[in-house]
Formats: C-alpha cells, sequence, structure tokens
C-alpha cells in the first residue's frame, strides 16, 4: 500500500459529526479510494446534516459509537480493517469547560486514553506492511501552549504547554497520552496543533457564527473584556486539507503546528463581521451592525493572545493555507446566510435562548 498516494486506504475519523471532522470528512470522501469510517457518539456539536452532501457515497459509513467503548472501537478497527486513525473527537468548548470540566476529562483524557489502548492492540496484531504504514494521527489545539504577550512570542512545536482552562489542560493530558504510546510501546504517531478554525458549519456558540447570526437577529453581538484579545484564524476547509498531508506525509513522532497567519483581535474580528453584512445584508432601519457590539465581563483564564508559526509544516510537508482571513470570512458569511435550514434547528433546539449571550473564540 502506498501512503504516498492514499491508495486504498480505510480512515476512522472520530468526531467526524463535529466541526472540523466533517470538513476532514467531506474532503477525503471526494478520492474515491479512500474509505472513511466517521466513529462519532453524537453529541450536542455532532451534527449529521453537516455531512448531508456525503452520506450516501459508497465509500462513506458512519458509527454511532463512543470513544470511550473501547471494546466497540476495536471491533471497528478490526471490521473496518482501518489503516489511519485521524482522532478529532473532543469536547471543545471552553465555556463548557469552566462550567462543568469533568466531561472535558473524560472525552479528551479518557477517551484518547481508551482510543489510543484499541489502536495499541490492533496494530500489535497487523501484518508486517499493514503496521509499518499505520497511523494515529492526534488533532489538537494552540491553547495548549497557554499565553502570549500581546506584543511578541510565537507558538512553535517546542513550545513548553501552559494550558489555562480545563478545555485547554484536557487537550494538553491528551497530547502527552499520545506521545508516551509512540515512546513506550513503538505506536507509530503524527500529532498537529492548530489555531482558531472557522467556516461552514461552525457550531452556533463559538465566536463567529454567533456574531453572524445573532446580528441577523438583532441580538447584541458580546465581546469578553475590551475585545483585545489576538487569535490567528484559519479557514476550516485549508485545516482539513492540512491534516490530510499530516496523516499521509508526516513523520512518525513528529508534530506540526497548522496556522493561518491571519492574527485578528476579537473586536477586530467581530467589526469586519459587521462591515461585510452591512453590504450583504443591510439592515432595515439602514444602521450599522456594529452598534450592536457590546462588552461583557471578561472570562476566567482567558488567554490574551495565541499565535502559530506554521512554518516547520509549510517546509516539510508543503502546506500552506489558500484563505487569507478576509476571503474565508466573506465565503462563511454566504454560507450561513444561504443554509438556515442547518443553523436554525440548532440555534431554537440546543439553546432556547439561554448561551446565546455568550461567545468563545475557540475552534
Amino acid at each position: 500500500m502506498s501512503r504516498i498516494g492514499m491508495q486504498d486506504m480505510n480512515i476512522l475519523v472520530t468526531g467526524g459529526a463535529g466541526f472540523i471532522g466533517s470538513a476532514v470528512c467531506r474532503l477525503l470522501v471526494q478520492n474515491p479510494r479512500v474509505r472513511v469510517i466517521n466513529v462519532d457518539k453524537l453529541t450536542y456539536a455532532g451534527n449529521l446534516n453537516s455531512l448531508r452532501s456525503i452520506e450516501n457515497e459508497p465509500n462513506y459509513k458512519h458509527y454511532r459509537t463512543d470513544i470511550c467503548d473501547e471494546n466497540a472501537i476495536l471491533t471497528i478497527l478490526n471490521d473496518e480493517k482501518i489503516d489511519s486513525i485521524m482522532h478529532l473527537a473532543a469536547e471543545s468548548h471552553v465555556d463548557r469547560s469552566i462550567d462543568g470540566p469533568a466531561a472535558f476529562v473524560e472525552t479528551n483524557v479518557i477517551g484518547t486514553f481508551r482510543m489510543l489502548s484499541a489502536a495499541l492492540n490492533y496494530w500489535r496484531g497487523l501484518a508486517p506492511e499493514k503496521k509499518e504504514g499505520f497511523r494515529f494521527h492526534h488533532i489538537s489545539t494552540d491553547e495548549v501552549f497557554g499565553d502570549l504577550p500581546f506584543d511578541e512570542g510565537i507558538f512553535t512545536e517546542t513550545t513548553p504547554y501552559a494550558p489555562s482552562s480545563p478545555y485547554s489542560a484536557s487537550k494538553a493530558a491528551s497530547d502527552h497520552f499520545v506521545r508516551a504510546w509512540h515512546e513506550t510501546y513503538g505506536l507509530p504517531v503524527v500529532l498537529s496543533n492548530c489555531s482558531n478554525n472557522y467556516g461552514p458549519f461552525h457550531f452556533p456558540e463559538k465566536l463567529i457564527p454567533l456574531v453572524i447570526l445573532n446580528a441577523l437577529h438583532e441580538r447584541e453581538l458580546p465581546i469578553y473584556g475590551k475585545g483585545n484579545n489576538v487569535r490567528d484564524w484559519l479557514f476550516v476547509e485549508d485545516h482539513a486539507k492540512a491534516l490530510e498531508i499530516v496523516v499521509r506525509h508526516g513523520r512518525v513522532g513528529e508534530s506540526y503546528n497548522i496556522g493561518g497567519n491571519e492574527e485578528r483581535t476579537n473586536l477586530a474580528v467581530v467589526e469586519t463581521i459587521c462591515e461585510i453584512l452591512d453590504r450583504k445584508r443591510p439592515r432595515a432601519n439602514d444602521r450599522k451592525y456594529s452598534e450592536l457590539i457590546t462588552f461583557v465581563s471578561d472570562r476566567p483564564g482567558h488567554d490574551r493572545r495565541y499565535a502559530i508559526d506554521a512554518s516547520k509544516i509549510s517546509s516539510e510537508l508543503g502546506w500552506k493555507p489558500a484563505q487569507s482571513f478576509e476571503s474565508g470570512l466573506e465565503e462563511t458569511i454566504d454560507w450561513y446566510l444561504q443554509n438556515e435550514w442547518w443553523w436554525r434547528p440548532i440555534r431554537e433546539q440546543t439553546y432556547k435562548g439561554e448561551r446565546l449571550g455568550q461567545n468563545s473564540e475557540t475552534s
């Protein structure tokens, strides 16, 4: 089997009904020689409507399975003859991790441990050529690196871990477990840490979709503190392409930072959304959407700045983002304007108004 050409590969994607996971599934299914096995428990953020365009494709299959169920995962690995795992399943909302950290420990730490245990058991039983080609690709976040000053510094693959929230602490722990399974047991792993993602099918509690939809509904646009926290933004489809390259070509045991090189303050992000909506969907009273901006109390442990150095994946694997922040944001806003069928049921069924005044920048 050639890993370079991804010939006749069976790839298991955990969390494939989530935001980034669904983008990965939609991308991989385009190659008819790749079978995509999506394992997703379908918690609140998992949405099969995000996969409607591929649900009937012959090289796509979904299992509604909990990654904490090690025996079920091992059965799927054996039944589907999996060649690589792309592990994206995670609880990812910082505000929710502050309110209820236990779920983040269960999914992000225990779930990753169970996935590693099943993968190791499976990998040890493979034939030599299959064993050589197998990969466990763990997808993580730049938040594990903690906080940067506003005016200096950038995250590299060797930046020490310093998580600030229960969410980032749980992801940091999962990263360490993945590395330990490689060092201790020889499991062939690759890791990647990404900056903030945005794009179509983004769950409406996250900053960019929340602001877009609140604006369309003439609701307040909440921004933490003074809005000066800085994030590096990465279009989700660019990220999916990077992840495909890493699982295909990444060096075993290595990690790769994936970023858009598009740093913006949260206030600048919201103001840009307002400007685009002013052009595309003017308010009935001809007022500006920016008038809806409201500053709210900052959240505990709110990191000042994240910034990714993506030079390693660029120089080693040849990946660079195709979208600028402005072009990606235009495409994202167009998608939300044209796909009310997807987001309206989530707004109505999930929230009923209780969380729409909150926001999170995390991917």
